[in-house]
């Protein structure tokens, strides 16, 4: 028995900090939480995924509604304001506190409510909401701190009319047109909420193209679909300055451009909550953009002091936050072989969603790989027919030779539930992972799920052997 309050304080109550915890609790270790809002949760529950995708759903449900011929049969098309489609997610993130609250309680897991900073290593000192301070000990540390939407000096965030992505959620009025800058997943996925609630949008991409990460033919169906729903896309800008008013912004560009808005959403990269822990005290630093510096085991340079989840950067996806936040607790507890979260798939909540696995037609390419393709279009399925999804397709990556999936993308309704299925196929060994799966397994019907077997049939007979 050490002289430590605790065996693990983890920093950070997030998907990364709360895995962290409930790890090591679950084996009987003395486990505490320092979370610096009021209620547990992290930003992913209060300001980050739950509420813009809670948010998401409730605009996808009214488009659904004003679409559907059989309610335009019994009413009129309805129209509600942002705060009220709000109202979803703050019913979402109650129920996602309580519950998260109770795996703490039920774990025995503290939790400190405050802010925290390091005094050396092993000692963190909380400032608490009454200006009072703690001091808490332990044999190891998390840091699962989280990010923020990153704020570049010169724009006024304290105007009513400018927002980053965790304010824009507290906006009181539904504006008429909307300044998005910055086409990452955050901004897209704005712009396609935004126009599918009818207000005009200006979508600015510093970049050439929007999400290059992705497989160029999703990459060019968002476009697309954005631009078919109304949202102007702008490649290529640079931000050159703001006027305000009390009726907006304008937004000027270094291409000469000028755009009005009743709101400006910033929304181009995020910075790590570090700023307050006084990582030097524990010999820690991070980097510009707040990030600090793990290695495979997400330890960082300090021994004994472990990162996860969106303060480490890339992917800073709750998903792999989890993931991670397990992770370190298992190396914390001196476990040698650990998983490093690298085959996280892409999820965007666009209107409509996408996801993907593993590689692209770009990649596959590049790295001369001889590979074939085969295409599901969901307007060709039964399922998305009945429920009106249909828009969208799956797409498989294969080798040509030897079969094996090597890339699944999928654009369309329920894409980010429909890669999985994929995504398991490719962790498989031997003929489980290949194209050939898709075709010996019965797929229910209708499914959305039976795009696989269209899409694997569609590949093979593009090979006049088989």
């Amino acid at each position: 028995m050490n002289d430590f309050n605790y065996d693990l304080l983890v920093i950070g109550s997030g998907p990364a900090g709360e895995s962290a915890a409930l790890n090591t609790a679950k084996r009987g270790l003395r486990t505490a939480i320092i979370e610096d809002r009021p209620a547990v949760g992290g930003g992913c529950t209060h300001s980050g995924t739950i509420p813009s995708k809670a948010l998401r759903h409730a605009v996808q449900d009214l488009v659904r509604y004003n679409s559907n011929p059989i309610f335009r049969a019994i009413g009129e098309q309805r129209r509600l304001s942002f705060q009220q489609l709000m109202q979803n997610a703050d019913t979402v993130i109650r129920k996602q506190v309580g519950m998260r609250s109770r795996y703490y309680s039920k774990n025995r897991i503290e939790v400190h409510t405050g802010v925290a900073s390091f005094i050396d290593r092993n000692t963190v000192s909380v400032l608490l909401p009454d200006g009072a301070r703690e001091t808490l000990t332990a044999e190891h540390v998390v840091i699962a701190t989280g990010s923020r939407p990153y704020r570049p000096e010169g724009i006024d965030f304290n105007h009513p009319s400018v927002f980053d992505s965790d304010t824009i959620l507290t906006m009181p009025n539904t504006p008429r047109r909307v300044l998005i800058f910055g086409a990452g997943v955050i901004g897209c996925e704005y712009a396609s909420i935004f126009s599918a609630l009818g207000v005009k949008v200006d979508l600015i991409n510093t970049r050439s193209q929007l999400l290059s990460y992705l497989d160029d033919e999703i990459a060019d169906a968002l476009s697309y679909h954005l631009r078919t729903q109304g949202t102007v896309i702008r490649h290529g800008e640079e931000f050159e300055g703001i006027d305000y008013s009390e009726h907006g912004v304008t937004l000027h560009l270094r291409s000469g451009k000028r755009l009005q808005g009743e709101a400006l959403l910033w929304c181009n990269g995020r910075t790590g909550n570090t700023d307050q822990l006084d990582l030097q005290a524990a010999g820690l630093e991070a980097d510009s953009r707040g990030q600090i510096l793990v290695d495979d085991r997400y330890e960082t340079t300090v021994p004994g002091i472990f990162a996860a989840g969106d303060v480490i950067g890339f992917p800073s996806l709750a998903s792999a936050a989890y993931d991670q936040g397990r992770a370190a607790a298992a190396a914390s507890r001196g476990k040698e072989h650990t998983r490093h979260v690298d085959d996280t798939p892409t999820g965007i909540y666009t209107l409509p969603e996408i996801s993907s696995v593993g590689a692209s037609e770009r990649e596959l390419t590049e790295a001369r790989i001889p590979y074939e393709v085969g295409r599901a279009f969901f307007k060709e399925t039964a399922r998305a027919q009945i429920s009106g999804e249909d828009v969208g397709m799956l797409k498989l990556l294969f080798h040509l030779d030897t079969l094996e999936i090597l890339g699944v993308h999928c654009f369309g309704a329920e894409a980010t539930e429909i890669i999985h299925i994929g995504q398991a196929i490719m962790k498989q060994k031997g003929e489980a992972n290949t194209i050939r799966y898709f075709i010996g397994t019965t797929f229910n019907y209708p499914t959305m799920a039976e795009a696989y077997r269209i899409a694997a049939l569609n590949g093979l007979n593009r090979l006049t052997r088989y």
